[in-house]
């Protein structure tokens, strides 16, 4: 974890002054509707006829910030530690009354002094770029302020106001005093990144009475298979030639991202299509194998008439296989959290190796520096995006890889490579360094997230990330 003092934070100040008018009624409102039924279900518990706020507000003081630290970690989260002051010049009167008597308590004069760290993690492509807001205190918080009661200081009374001061120091610290902390959630981190869920089993088995394509009467069909959403090329079966009721019987393995949206495409085609349909996964018990014969159509769209005259049945086996919960539990660990042991029990069956390479730092060309990685695993080669004129590259680009058994004795090969940035040069691509990854411990820790150094590289490292998924 890196630690970056900003030079000054007088601007921020100036933004909360100039909105704290704005914030105050906003946060205001906010305690009140917070309250309110609090205060419904204690007034009837106490018999107490009614509690109302006759007048709210923090004052016209904000806040202050004295310092800010900011912590650079290798994880996808932002942390920060403000130094916070408040003196504040609060009017909050409540008025309670109960058994024909009314009395009214009126808190002022707050001062508030708090070191809370901030984390907004994990940090998404998606608005406001983060899923989650955690809040912990660093230490006790100081708070002091003023507490009348018909006009009377009640924290006069001897030994009240330490007792006060003390007890609210230890109700706050043990709810929120590091590492507690006080979860918001802003958005659902898997459906703000897309992360893989489960995988999607797919056999073609067989199809028939599909329709003649040539003038013998005969056709040369295959199968092609799509993920909606889904931005990779389609999978495709063989080719049965001069065959009308051709069988298959062929495996495909699809990730699954969001299941209760996303649909199995099919495609019956020759060089032109022979006929179409698809299956929502929403319709998939999960961890049962389905066997369905599907009508192909000629669009779909339920209000074509050219979907009523047959064109062939297609007959297969889908099985949606979710991946279990602790797999997907590990993205809301804590920053240095970065190994969670899979839970004892797991079985030794198929799985998702999802790679996601985050960064490279000082890498070196001698020709020139556009780096890209290639990451291979088990002969199956994907690549990042291409970036120019950087020795510091940052990719966050996410490869996965449908496993038949745990790869405990494999290991991925991570390649960075320049490119050049135009054609025909001599020098057209250079290695700037490489990395095997041994994939033993990924499959025993259920995630690892480390920097590596480039072999062959002289100071050049890179971050991948490595998570293991059963269904």
């Amino acid at each position: 974890m890196i630690e970056y003092a900003p030079p000054s934070i007088d601007w921020l100040n100036r933004f909360l002054e100039l909105m704290w008018p704005f914030l105050d009624k906003a946060i205001c409102r906010t305690a009140q509707d917070i309250a309110k039924p609090i205060i419904d279900e204690n007034t009837a518990k106490y018999k107490i006829d009614s509690v109302e706020f006759e007048s709210l507000t923090l004052g016209s003081l904000p806040p202050t910030f004295q310092g800010m630290k900011v912590y650079v970690t290798e994880e996808q989260e932002l942390i920060m530690e403000p130094s916070l002051k408040w003196a504040a010049n609060p009017n909050v009167t409540v008025v309670v009354k109960a058994y024909g008597l009314k009395a009214t308590i009126q808190i002022v004069d707050l001062q508030v002094f708090a070191s809370p760290r901030i984390t907004l993690k994990p940090l998404v492509p998606t608005f406001p770029c983060f899923a989650k807001i955690l809040v912990s205190l660093m230490e006790k918080p100081h708070v002091d302020f003023g507490l009348k009661l018909l006009g009377a200081d009640l924290m006069a009374i001897p030994g009240l106001y330490r007792f006060v001061q003390e007890t609210i120091k230890k109700q706050v610290a043990s709810m929120y005093l590091w590492p507690k902390t006080l979860e918001v959630a802003i958005m659902d981190p898997s459906k703000a990144s897309k992360k893989p869920v489960g995988i999607l089993l797919v056999k073609v088995v067989r199809a028939q009475n599909l329709r003649k394509k040539d003038l013998l009467g005969k056709s040369d069909p295959y199968v092609k298979l799509k993920m909606s959403d889904d931005k990779l090329p389609s999978k495709k079966t063989t080719v049965k030639r001069s065959n009308l009721n051709p069988e298959w019987n062929e495996d495909f393995k699809f990730v699954v991202t969001d299941p209760e949206n996303q649909a199995l495409e099919i495609n019956v085609g020759k060089h032109e299509r022979m006929g179409m349909n698809g299956i929502p996964l929403k319709e998939l018990p999960p961890d049962e194998t389905k066997v369905t014969t599907i009508n192909l159509l000629k669009t779909m769209d339920p209000n074509d008439v050219q979907n009523e005259k047959s064109r062939g049945q297609l007959t297969l086996e889908v099985t949606y296989k979710p991946f279990k919960e602790e797999d997907m539990e590990h993205e809301g660990t804590e920053a240095g959290d970065t190994v969670e042991k899979a839970p004892d029990g797991t079985p030794a069956g198929g799985g998702l190796l999802y790679v996601i390479v985050h960064e490279a730092q000082d890498l070196e060309g001698k020709h020139h520096t556009n780096p890209y990685a290639k990451i291979i695993f088990k002969g199956e080669e994907k690549k990042t995006k291409v970036i120019k004129k950087n020795r510091d590259p940052r990719w966050e680009d996410e490869f996965e890889f449908v496993c038949e058994e745990p790869p405990v004795n494999d290991k991925l090969h991570v390649e960075v490579i320049s490119k050049a940035s135009k054609k025909g040069l001599i020098h057209g691509k250079e290695t700037l360094g490489y990395i095997d990854i041994s994939l033993a411990d990924v499959i025993s820790n259920k995630r690892l997230n480390e920097k590596y150094h480039l072999i062959d590289s002289k100071n050049g490292q890179i971050q991948i990330e490595l998570q293991w998924r059963t269904s």
